[in-house]
């Protein structure tokens, strides 16, 4: 009976397409879907074998390498006798635990074997400009990781013409002595057949896996942050056992610009204004990440007054909703080279003589406050 063909697949189907196989066929051949038809209790019966046997790793191999489905109990030993013929004492004595460990041992194995194992997430870190991560968009990182043999597909064997299996000399059962007792067991390389259709596969030395380094392509977000973290799913390290392959995180690093900086989404920029655009107004322009902004300067505007320009900031790589750019303006005063600009700003002074500390008070060395100007 061909347990492929039994659920309808081939040999190159995988877990899951013996899941949805199975799931089809019990539907239709279930005993409670069928009650009293023992062809259809027969056929179900089929269809169990064989998904018990494929679904498992262990037990498919062995299949696939000898062509019966396997049981899942373990092999157990057989007692053949004694052989005094070599003397073992002290710590080459073995005891009757020793027997009972391997007993436990192979039956743990045969109940389906060890668990498949989740692989490894892996973590790397990128490197961006300021305007990089501004505009987001594609990036390349080499990363090594643990994937499946190309060779061999992850099952860690390779199909070689049908012959006697070397373990076992084709008895099927191989010899382990106790002490002077003797017992045998199935020959766990060819699943007590004698016989081998399939080796080891040489490039992964039977692991199924094999280290390699690959170029792994991300999508950054347009407006990502400094310190945020990017998961790629399935760019880990291959699962063992058919087990889950683990993801990619990548940690992103934005060099700092240097004239913008960002805080959230809003980004903050200092402009140098002349006395005379602060005092009079003006409009000017102010570098933005998208291109050049127009502002206007009202008149009378103070060093360290803020301005907010909506939606200039930089993208938010949540909703991609732009933030703003918040403009902070500082005044520069002129460099005095002449008399006459002395002349005019004396003018200027007498003039605009309003105190413009009045409202600040000194603490004298007795303790008591005055006006900064007052007597």
């Amino acid at each position: 009976m061909d347990l492929y063909l039994v659920l309808g697949l081939s040999r190159e189907a995988s877990g899951a397409d013996i899941k949805r196989a199975y799931r089809r066929l019990a539907r239709t051949y279930h005993p409670d879907i069928n009650p009293g038809d023992r062809t259809a209790e027969l056929r179900f019966r089929q269809i169990s074998e064989a998904y018990e046997t494929l679904i498992d790793p262990d037990r498919r191999r062995r299949y696939d390498a000898c062509g019966e489905a396997a049981p899942r109990e373990a092999p157990s030993y057989g007692f053949e006798g004694f052989d005094f013929s070599v003397s073992v004492a002290g710590a080459e004595a073995s005891t009757f635990g020793d027997l009972f460990a391997d007993v436990i041992r192979q039956r743990q194995e045969g109940a389906g074997g060890p668990a498949p194992q989740p692989g490894a997430d892996l973590h790397q870190t990128i490197g961006l400009t300021f305007d990089q991560a501004l505009r987001g968009g594609e990036q390349t990182l080499t990363v090594v990781r643990r994937d499946r043999c190309g060779t061999c597909t992850g099952t860690g064997v390779q199909r070689t013409a049908d012959a006697r299996c070397p373990y076992c000399q084709g008895s099927g059962a191989v010899r382990v002595a106790r002490g002077h007792m003797v017992f045998s067991r199935a020959c766990g390389h060819c699943g007590g057949a004698g016989r081998q259709r399939q080796r080891a596969c040489a490039a992964c030395d039977g692991q199924g896996v094999q280290t390699r380094s690959e170029r792994v392509v991300i999508q950054v977000p347009p407006g990502v942050n400094d310190g945020s973290r990017l998961r790629v799913a399935g760019q880990g390290n291959v699962g063992e056992r058919g087990g889950a392959t683990g993801d990619l995180y990548v940690t992103v690093q934005v060099a700092p610009h240097p004239v913008f900086r960002r805080e959230g989404d809003d980004l903050h920029l200092t402009v140098p204004v002349a006395v005379h655009e602060a005092g009079l107004g003006s409009r000017i322009e102010v570098p933005a990440p998208d291109g050049p902004a127009r502002l206007r300067i009202p008149p009378g505007t103070q060093s360290g007054q803020r301005f907010r320009l909506r939606e200039r900031g930089a993208p938010s790589p949540r909703d991609g909703r732009r933030g703003d750019l918040v403009v902070e303006v500082r005044l520069v005063l002129p460099a005095l080279l002449d008399e006459r600009s002395k002349e005019l700003l004396r003018e200027f002074g007498r003039i605009n003589g309003e105190d413009v500390r009045k409202d600040l008070t000194l603490q004298t060395g007795n303790g008591e406050r005055r006006p900064a100007n007052g007597p």
